[in-house]
């Protein structure tokens, strides 16, 4: 039974569009290897593409270094398993199309009791690989399809792993009255965007929030300032079947192609990261064209900072597999079983094989050894909510830990946490308030001097608001 007989049109993730799509090679080709380490990979979806995106770095732990869920719930959500298929298809689809968007979802204890047996058996990496990594997550308080008890049971999912040593690799943003979307900035050049509270096609909210900007960052630190002109990197098509064999890409519910963008310097050699950027329902390609790949903000950013971004693609699939809407697989339609949320998901392996194809020539950089004494540069506010605010920094080779301190509009600083990486999701805020933040590094337990000051002042809380969509967008 599919999403749409369940839950109408209304509430699919995107209605079906048809926009046609730029100009690339008439025929798309494989993929071929890039300079570009494995273990730097990140990866960001929205909606059934950041519960595709928690499952990945979930499963392929070890390797992923951040991830941005956008309107996603906790990892095996909609608890699919062999016996749901044994006595009928229509639970987990239920399941999925219920709880793990209108919220609550089940208790958290069921999601981390099936990862610990997912670990244990071998069939995902350690859960501690976790505590390492940069979450991003977001919920749009006009969205109408996803509710924020469901993120903030995603939240919850990853602040059981992080701990208390750990909770600034974890940023939530919750005040921003996007609808349910990917938001970006206002662009006047770009037509066919919805504004800030819509919940329609294409699913790409002008909400002047430089979403992707913030979930890269927030992941690798301080970047260069993206390329808000004519880009200088390549967009490629490439052959998705490649990557699925044994399988061919319908079964899967996969698209025949898959988009990838390469900045200049990767394509000549120069030391890289992959990023993988998942769509949501009915935001592939067969139904709202390139949208979602051009006008989602992370080719520009990608341009000036050595980034790769990957965009697998999914396609409708109206018989079995029953994937109408282009959907990742969240609730086992392909599988049958609770393998979709481990490695040899079929979905994850393709897109496992994808990254391993990106990253076949990858060279070892040397070990970075800093001196004692340093101090971390460009740090800086990129957002705030009403409690929480997200800090970056450049980062610093041989770095053990970045001590984070904070103070008031005026007063003493005092230390807020401890992080290895360079940003530091700060919370406990108080609304509408001014804060001042530095930074300082700790290189082979010796602590260098303060970094310059940053500061910024947070968000007011929003407003109740019963009806997500009609809620009043807050300056």
């Amino acid at each position: 039974m599919s999403i749409g007989v369940l839950r109408g049109t209304v509430v699919a993730l995107a209605s079906a569009v048809v926009i046609s799509v730029s100009p690339l090679a008439a025929e798309p080709v494989a993929l071929r290897g890039y300079n570009a380490a494995i273990g730097e990979t990140s990866i960001s979806g929205i909606s059934s593409g950041a519960f595709m995106a928690v499952q990945f770095a979930t499963a392929w732990s070890s390797l992923v270094k951040g991830v941005g869920v956008i309107a996603g719930g906790p990892f095996w959500c909609a608890k699919a398993d062999a016996d749901d298929f044994i006595n009928g298809y229509m639970l987990p689809v239920m399941t999925a199309t219920g709880s793990c968007m209108t919220g609550p979802p089940s208790d958290l204890d069921i999601f981390l009791a099936k990862a610990a047996a997912k670990a244990a058996s071998g069939d995902i990496d350690s859960l501690q690989n976790l505590s390492r990594q940069k979450i991003y997550i977001f919920h749009g308080y006009n969205d109408a399809v996803v509710a924020k008890s469901v993120t903030d049971a995603t939240a919850d999912f990853y602040r059981h792993y992080l701990g208390d040593t750990n909770h600034g690799n974890l940023y939530y943003q919750t005040a921003v009255g996007a609808g349910h979307s990917l938001v970006v900035l206002q662009d006047p050049h770009v037509s066919g965007l919805n504004d800030c509270k819509d919940n329609d096609v294409p699913y790409i909210d002008q909400c002047g929030y430089d979403q992707a900007g913030i979930v890269l960052q927030h992941i690798y630190g301080t970047l260069n300032p993206p390329n808000r002109g004519q880009l200088t990197g390549t967009m490629m098509r490439f052959d998705q079947s490649v990557y699925t064999k044994p399988d061919d890409t319908g079964p899967l519910s996969l698209g025949d192609a898959g988009y990838v963008f390469v900045p200049k310097d990767c394509a000549e050699g120069g030391a890289c990261r992959v990023h993988i950027a998942l769509h949501g329902c009915k935001q592939d390609v067969g139904d709202i064209g390139q949208r979602f790949i051009d006008d989602t903000g992370y080719n520009p950013w990608a341009d000036t900072n050595h980034l790769i971004i990957l965009y697998p693609q999914t396609a409708a699939s109206p018989y079995l597999p029953s994937n109408p809407q282009a959907c990742w697989d969240w609730w086992s339609y392909v599988n049958h079983g609770d393998s979709y949320v481990t490695k040899s998901g079929s979905q994850i392996k393709a897109i496992k094989a994808m990254l391993d194809a990106l990253t076949a020539r990858a060279t070892p950089m040397p070990a970075t050894t800093m001196p004692p004494g340093v101090t971390p540069n460009a740090l800086t506010v990129i957002d705030t909510s009403d409690t929480t605010a997200d800090l970056v920094w450049i980062p610093l080779g041989g770095t053990t830990i970045y001590h984070v301190w904070r103070a008031g509009a005026d007063g003493p600083f005092a230390v807020v946490g401890d992080v290895a990486g360079p940003s530091f999701g700060d919370s406990s805020l108080t609304p509408q308030s001014t804060y001042r933040w530095h930074v300082t590094a700790v290189v082979n337990g010796v602590e260098g001097p303060v970094s310059v000051d940053a500061a910024a002042t947070t968000r007011p809380t929003p407003g109740p608001c019963d009806v997500p969509g009609t809620c009043p967008i807050g300056k």
